[in-house]
């Protein structure tokens, strides 16, 4: 797989979005900032279903997932109780995995109990920006001492699934860090 790849509309993109679905997502949404509890909690949860998955997959379902969790409203997940965990492992839209099932209830429990809440913690690990985006993939890492201390005060503070490498990847899927391609036509504000 090339680095940077030419899509059909003559425009240079980072070469891991292939499908449909992976070049909206590259176009519209990965590296943007996002700053809301509730959009940080939604994403900090999918990178956790995604783990040992496809990212693909988690796009493919991402719909599902939002109706099955009410939007990610953290106040309204971190309410929920063992029929909901009985619902949501029987919604064949999602990944019916109890761990992280139960991993998504108590991180949006840990949210709540965050007392600058779930963006301030976030963004407080975010990297300067680099001097340059990378040249290839080769360049970009899976995770970073910022990532790796992200993932430690998540652990800290009572979240679940969230290793450095899933931390880096958040900081990539949220704008903490620009890892599109030198030469991707993707511009991050």
């Amino acid at each position: 797989m090339s680095d940077l790849m030419i899509g059909a509309d003559g425009l240079a993109r980072c070469g891991w979005g292939r499908t449909p679905e992976y070049i909206a997502y590259h176009d519209d949404e990965w590296g943007r900032p996002v700053r809301t509890d509730d959009s940080l909690y939604e994403k900090v949860t999918l990178e956790a279903f995604q783990s040992g998955l496809s990212w693909l997959i988690i796009l493919r379902k991402r719909e599902s997932f939002r109706a099955a969790f009410d939007g990610f409203h953290i106040e309204t997940v971190a309410k929920y109780g063992e029929a909901d965990v009985t619902r949501l492992l029987g919604d064949p839209g999602i990944v019916r995995n109890r761990a992280k099932v139960e991993a998504a209830i108590s991180n949006a429990r840990a949210a709540l109990d965050l007392p600058d809440g779930l963006a301030s913690l976030l963004w407080s690990y975010a990297p300067p920006p680099r001097a340059r985006r990378p040249k290839s993939f080769a360049e970009v890492p899976a995770l970073t001492p910022e990532s790796t201390a992200m993932a430690k005060a998540l652990k800290k503070s009572g979240f679940r699934f969230v290793g450095p490498t899933t931390a880096y990847a958040l900081m990539q899927a949220t704008g903490m860090v620009d890892d599109h391609l030198d030469g991707c036509h993707v511009q991050v504000p």
